[in-house]
């Protein structure tokens, strides 16, 4: 089965910037999408089709066609109290905020006694991509997959 609108394709990945490797799926479980509704940036989407199981290939995603530039104006001090995932900080620590757009991740540059600077911006913006694809299964999704706007992994989604 070809990759097309409806599909539910899982998949292996290799992301790096340059000869850097930034992350590799290998070893875990592949990525689950469906297809033509949104789930992937939407030059990599298009890479996708007509696409096979088994079948590998490259696509190469500037900053604009992925997380966007950098913005210098995304660093802001944040309460320690309002940070979520250790109990002591340190800069260069992930951690999680809850926000208007609900919860996000952030880059600890530097940290307080009471507060941290914090880098809103995604650990990709600015970099230009390159993606290594593994297709890894394909199969036409389901009804209710369709209608919720995303694939359901074994099991269900659970809503």
């Amino acid at each position: 089965m070809q990759i097309a609108k409806n599909s539910v394709v899982e998949f292996h990945y290799r992301v790096s910037e340059g000869e850097t490797l930034l992350e590799n799926s290998q070893g875990n479980h592949p990525l689950l999408y469906l297809h033509g509704h949104g789930g992937l940036f939407e030059t990599m989407e298009a890479a996708f089709v007509g696409k096979s199981v088994g079948d590998e290939f490259e696509v190469t995603l500037t900053p604009e066609q992925s997380y966007g530039e950098r913005r210098e104006s995304a660093i802001q001090r944040i309460p320690l109290k309002h940070l979520q995932g250790a109990k002591k900080w340190s800069a260069g620590m992930v951690a999680t905020v809850e926000s208007n757009q609900g919860k996000q991740e952030v880059m600890l540059i530097k940290v307080g006694r009471f507060n941290a600077d914090c880098d809103l911006n995604h650990p990709f913006a600015g970099k230009t991509l390159t993606f290594n694809i593994q297709v890894a299964s394909v199969r036409e999704a389901t009804a209710d997959e369709i209608s919720h706007g995303h694939a359901h992994a074994k099991g269900g989604c659970g809503h």
